[in-house]
C-alpha cells in the first residue's frame, strides 16, 4: 500500500492483464456480524483485509467472541446465547458498515457500550436507526450532537421490555444500512413473535438489502419482503453458523477495473483487454450492475460465474443518463467515465452521497471541475460534460477527503488524451477497501517508457547519494535504483552458479546478469527470496564488482537489467553515470557531493559504529584517490550531468537534503502550489 503524502499518476495510455480482486467490504462486515451473532465456529474464506474489516474484527474480540486468523481464513466463534462481555469502547473507524448494524445488536443484546469514530464519521447520521431503537424501548445516548455518534447504549439486557407488536418504521430514503442493521439485529428477539419492519419513504440502495437477505439465509434466517416496504422475521428464528462461508470479491471495487478496460482495453482478441477474477455476472452485489452502465457508455463486457473480461468498444464513450439508486457507489466510476464520453452524462438519484465517508456528490464535482470538466451538481444528481478538447484538460492535484473512493475513481483521470498527469492526495485512504488497490492497477496498465518520471541522485563514493535517493523515493512511493549494488549482486550470482568472474565466462555472467531478479525493499537487497544486502557489502564483493565492471558484454547487460528499473509511477536512481549515461532523459538530475573531508568523517563514524578500527587520513587519502579515478576513466566517467543540479551537502543533514532534492521536483511538477 502507498502510504505517501501523495500519489503522481503519470499519463497511461492502455490496459491489459488479469486482476484478482479483495472480498467485498458490504459482505465481510456483514458476514462477521452474522458470525459474532450465531452459535458455533464460522470458517470464513476470502474475507477483505482493510480497515473496516479491522475494527470490525477488533470489536468483536472485545465482546468476547473467539478470532483467529490464518491469513485469508478467519475462524469466529459466535455469543449464541451468551451476553456480550461489558462495559466495552468500540472504537469503529469510519465504517459505517460496523456502526450502524453493532449498534442495532448491541441495543438488543444489552450491556454498557460506547460506539465512536474518526471526526467524519460522527457526522454521518444515524438518528433514524437510533428513533427506531427506542420506540422499541432500548436506551441509546448521544454523546456529541444529536443524530449522529458517537453514542452510548445503556443498561442491562433489555431484550423482555421490548415493544415489538406493531410494525417498526425506519426511513429508507437516507441509507439503507438503517434497514440492514435492523434486520440483522431484530432476529434476536423474534424467539417468540413475529417482528415486521415498515419502511418509510422510498428505499434507496435496494440491491444492499438484497446482500442481507442472502446472507441472513445462509446463516438460518428468512425474511419475507412485502415490494421491499414491509419485512417479516418470522417467530423462532435464530442464528446458526453455516460452518464454512466464501466472501465473494467486491464488485464495487470491480467497477474500477471494469471502467479501466472500457476506457483503455485495447485489442480485438478473446483475452485482449482487462479480466477480473473473484466476481461475475450473476454476483449478489447489487454493484455489479454498473456493468450494463458500462455498457451502455460503449464498453465490450463479457463473463461468467466468477470472472469478467472488458474491452474498449465504442470510442469515444457514450454519455448517459441514468437512475444510479440501484449502484450508488459505483455510480462514482461513472462520473470520471463521463470525462471520456461525448457529450453531457447524467448521474440521478444519487442523494445518499451526500452521507457517506464525505459529501461525495460535492467532493466529486469540485474535483472533475480541477481536470476541466463542466460539471453541474443538484441535491441528488450530477452532471458531467468533458473538456472540449485534448488541451482543455488540467494536471490536477485530487484532494481525496479521506474518501476510498475518491481516489480510487479519480485514477482513471490518467488516461487523460492532453497527456497530462494526474496526483492523487493521501493514497492510503484506500485501505478501506482495497489496500492495494494503486498496485494492481499498475500491475494492469502501460504506458510508454518515456512518461514514466525518473530522478537520478549521481556523485562521488561516500557522498550520502544512496541514502538520500532511498529517502526520496519512499516520499514519492517511487521504485528505487541502488545502481553500484549491480555490480556486487552480479558478482555474488556468478559465484554461486559456479562461474569464474574472467573473460572466458563473460558471456554466461552477461547472460544471468540481463535476468537478475533483484529487489530494493525497505532498506534491504534482495535476489529473488534472499536478502544479500551484508552479503555484497564486504571488501572481497567490491574487488569482485570491480572484475565485473571490465567485462564490457557484462556491463551492457546490466545496463538493460537498470533500465527494467523504470515502471510505474516512477523510479529513483543513485550512482555515478544514472544521469549522463542510464537515464539522460531523466526529469530531474541531482549531483550530490560533499568535500572529501566531510566524507572521510562520516565514513569513519560508519566503520567505528561497526567495531571497524580506521583512520580518518587514511580514509580521506583512498576517497581522493577513487575520485580521481573514476573521473578520468574512459567508460561513462563520473562528472555531473550537464543539466544536473549541484547539491553539497557537506553540511547538511539528510533530512535536509532530502527535502531540497523534493523541493526541486515539486517545482517542475504542473500542479505545484
Amino acid at each position: 500500500m502507498f502510504s505517501t503524502a501523495f500519489l503522481d499518476l503519470p499519463s497511461l495510455s492502455n490496459a491489459g492483464g488479469t486482476i484478482q480482486l479483495p472480498g467485498s467490504k458490504s459482505i465481510s462486515n456483514r458476514v462477521l456480524l452474522l458470525a459474532a451473532l450465531s452459535e458455533g465456529t464460522t470458517e470464513i474464506h476470502d474475507l477483505l483485509a482493510s480497515d473496516d474489516t479491522r475494527v470490525m474484527l477488533d470489536a468483536l474480540r472485545q465482546l468476547g467472541c473467539a478470532v483467529e486468523e490464518h491469513g485469508k481464513v478467519v475462524r469466529i466463534t459466535g455469543l449464541g446465547a451468551r451476553a456480550p462481555l461489558a462495559p466495552a469502547a468500540l472504537f469503529l473507524g469510519n465504517a459505517g458498515t460496523a456502526m450502524r448494524p453493532l449498534t442495532a445488536a448491541l441495543a438488543l443484546l444489552g450491556g454498557e457500550f460506547e460506539l465512536s469514530g474518526v471526526p467524519r464519521m460522527h457526522e454521518r447520521p444515524i438518528g433514524d436507526l437510533v428513533d427506531a431503537l427506542r420506540q422499541l424501548g432500548c436506551q441509546i445516548d448521544y454523546l456529541g450532537n444529536d443524530g449522529f455518534p458517537p453514542l452510548r447504549i445503556a443498561h442491562a439486557r433489555c431484550v423482555p421490555a421490548l415493544s415489538l407488536n406493531d410494525p417498526i418504521p425506519v426511513r429508507g430514503d437516507v441509507s439503507s444500512q438503517f434497514l440492514t442493521a435492523l434486520l440483522m439485529a431484530l432476529p434476536l428477539a423474534a424467539a417468540r413473535q413475529d417482528i415486521v419492519i415498515q419502511v418509510v419513504g422510498e428505499l434507496i440502495s435496494r440491491p444492499y438489502i438484497h446482500i442481507t437477505l442472502q446472507l441472513l439465509s445462509r446463516f438460518g434466517i428468512e425474511v419475507e419482503h412485502d415490494q421491499w416496504q414491509r419485512f417479516t422475521i418470522r417467530a423462532g428464528s435464530r442464528y446458526r453458523s453455516p460452518g464454512s462461508i466464501h466472501v465473494e470479491a467486491d464488485a464495487s471495487s470491480a467497477s474500477y477495473f471494469v471502467a479501466l478496460g472500457a476506457i483503455g482495453g485495447l485489442g480485438d482478441q478473446p483475452g485482449d483487454g482487462v479480466r477480473i477474477l473473484g466476481v461475475g455476472q450473476n454476483s449478489i452485489q447489487g454493484d455489479i450492475r454498473f456493468i450494463e452502465a458500462a455498457q451502455a457508455m460503449g464498453a465490450d463486457v463479457s463473463g461468467g460465474d466468477n470472472w469478467l473480461q472488458i474491452r474498449r468498444g465504442a470510442w469515444p464513450l457514450k454519455a448517459i443518463d441514468l437512475d444510479c439508486n440501484h449502484i450508488p457507489d459505483a455510480a462514482m466510476t461513472l462520473a470520471v467515465m463521463a470525462l471520456y464520453a461525448k457529450g453531457k452524462t447524467t448521474l440521478r438519484n444519487i442523494a445518499s452521497w451526500r452521507v457517506k465517508e464525505t459529501d461525495r456528490l460535492a467532493a466529486m464535482a469540485t474535483e472533475l471541475r480541477k481536470l476541466g470538466a463542466s460539471v453541474e451538481e443538484g441535491a441528488d444528481f450530477l452532471k458531467v460534460t468533458p473538456p472540449p478538447e485534448p488541451a482543455d484538460w488540467r494536471a490536477a492535484s485530487i484532494h481525496t477527503y479521506d474518501d476510498h473512493r475518491v481516489a480510487m475513481c479519480f485514477s482513471l483521470a490518467a488516461f487523460n488524451p492532453a497527456g497530462v498527469p494526474v496526483r492523487i492526495e493521501d493514497p492510503k485512504c484506500v485501505a478501506k477497501t482495497f489496500p492495494d488497490y494503486f498496485e494492481a492497477l499498475f500491475s494492469v496498465t502501460q504506458t510508454p517508457t518515456a512518461r514514466i518520471p525518473v530522478i537520478c541522485v549521481d556523485g562521488p563514493t561516500a557522498s550520502g547519494k544512496g541514502t538520500v535517493a532511498a529517502a526520496v523515493a519512499q516520499r514519492l512511493g517511487y521504485r528505487f535504483l541502488d545502481s553500484g549494488a549491480m555490480y556486487r549482486i552480479t558478482a555474488l550470482a556468478s559465484l554461486r552458479a559456479g562461474l569464474q568472474i574472467d573473460a572466458a565466462h563473460e558471456p554466461q555472467i552477461a547472460l544471468l546478469a540481463r535476468g537478475l531478479p533483484v529487489r530494493f525493499e525497505g532498506g534491504r537487497i534482495w535476489l529473488g527470496a534472499d536478502d544479500v544486502t551484508d552479503s555484497i557489502r564486504t571488501e572481497e564483493a567490491g574487488m569482485n564488482a570491480s572484475r565485473v565492471s571490465a567485462l564490457p558484454s557484462v556491463r551492457e547487460a546490466l545496463v538493460a537489467l537498470q533500465h527494467s528499473f523504470r515502471r510505474l509511477p516512477g523510479l529513483v536512481a543513485d550512482g555515478r553515470d544514472m544521469g549522463t549515461v542510464i537515464f539522460p532523459q531523466a526529469t530531474l538530475k541531482v549531483y550530490l557531493t560533499a568535500s572529501a573531508a566531510c566524507r572521510a568523517e562520516r565514513r569513519h563514524k560508519q566503520l567505528i559504529s561497526k567495531g571497524i578500527s580506521a583512520s580518518i587520513a587514511d580514509l580521506r587519502a583512498d576517497l581522493e584517490a577513487r575520485d580521481a579515478r573514476d573521473s578520468s576513466r574512459s567508460v561513462a566517467p563520473l562528472k555531473p550531468a550537464q543539466d544536473a543540479l549541484i547539491l553539497d551537502n557537506s553540511s547538511l543533514t539528510v533530512d535536509a537534503a532530502v527535502e531540497q532534492v523534493l523541493a526541486w521536483w515539486q517545482e517542475r511538477q504542473p500542479f505545484a502550489t
